[in-house]
């Protein structure tokens, strides 16, 4: 088989533990993925006093494809996330986030979402500052959104596209252009003037981002593939995460101009790292979405029934999904099923 160089970023907190037992699951799969280890975040900082070093950023130009846990980003003060610092950097403007059921006995049942969220622009680009007046120096905080039309033709291109090729039948464009009418109305108004290129190949709406969130959490199987902008993708996607059991059942996948980053979607809970206690499981769907992504299907595919398997038993599960195996323990039982 031929090997496929692909950077690899344990990450802080829990991520070394999942990355650990996702490799051993990747092994039992035999992927094609040939491993180039390399820091980041916390991690990064303590030992090369950068969290962002130019050999991390250098491996991934080269290889154009990472797996990669969790990493800390400091609340308030310290380093800027380094998670948006990548998206930055590779161009990911697109980020793909399923959701789908697979533990029994829950809310919802048979939910399969999957949210496509832009990813490099809206008000997440952190133009913003304070206006002083008088004597408080933060009398005004001013933030600013932006949304270009290269950005969205490219974004929702992609969109509609991943959508046909993994045969979803129905997009519905999420916006708030009822009060932000220029900032999302001209995202309304690109994703819908391209859609009309997708007509007989996909159902395509519109729907305020409101109105979806509440509708998510009444009746979620009215949802197929979800369009949308920055922040509010940042938002539905938790929510969508937590319709199927919360966000340790989250991947993400990072498409870029020039690299892709698969991660799970999770932070590196520092507060049981250390402990073999965390779940991996989202972690594995990543890296399941990272072989569809190098033209795996069938490995991720078996990767992915396992997971279900192993899930929808209820047994031989971690403790955050009601069971007592450890983390290494519940990629012994994945490989079992595999």
């Amino acid at each position: 088989m031929e090997k496929i160089p692909t950077t690899l970023i344990p990450g802080d907190g829990i991520g070394p533990e999942i990355v650990k037992a996702t490799l051993k699951v990747l092994d039992a799969l035999e992927s094609p993925f040939e491993w180039e280890e390399q820091l980041a975040g916390v991690a990064a900082e303590t030992v090369c006093g950068d969290p962002l070093p130019e050999k991390t950023l250098n491996s991934i130009r080269r290889t154009k494809l990472a797996l990669k846990g969790p990493l800390t980003t400091p609340v308030g003060s310290g380093f800027r996330s380094i998670n948006v610092r990548l998206r930055e950097e590779f161009e990911l403007f697109a980020n793909v986030r399923p959701a789908r059921t697979f533990l029994q006995g829950g809310r919802f049942e048979n939910v399969d979402i999957v949210l496509i969220r832009e990813n490099l622009e809206g008000l997440y680009v952190g133009v913003e500052h304070y206006i002083p007046i008088a004597d408080d120096p933060k009398a005004v905080a001013e933030a600013t959104g932006i949304i270009t039309r290269y950005g969205c033709t490219r974004f929702v291109e992609f969109a509609f596209n991943w959508a046909i090729k993994n045969k979803r039948k129905k997009v519905i464009i999420v916006h708030k252009a009822n009060i932000l009418k220029k900032l999302t109305g001209l995202f309304l108004e690109i994703a819908m003037e391209v859609g009309k290129k997708y007509e007989g190949q996909l159902e395509i709406e519109e729907r305020i981002v409101d109105n979806c969130a509440m509708q998510l959490v009444l009746n979620p199987n009215q949802f197929d593939v979800l369009m949308t902008t920055n922040m509010f993708g940042d938002i539905l996607s938790d929510e969508i995460a937590g319709l199927v059991g919360g966000l340790g059942l989250a991947p993400a996948a990072n498409i870029g101009k020039d690299a892709s980053i698969f991660e799970a979607v999770h932070g590196s809970a520092p507060d049981i790292a250390g402990k073999k206690i965390a779940n991996p499981t989202a972690l594995m769907l990543a890296s399941a979405l990272m072989l569809d992504h190098v033209s795996e299907a069938d490995k991720a595919t078996r990767l992915r029934e396992a997971i279900d398997a192993q899930l929808t038993s209820g047994e031989g599960l971690t403790g955050d999904l009601g069971g007592t195996v450890n983390t290494m323990e519940f990629a012994d039982n994945i490989i079992a099923r595999l």
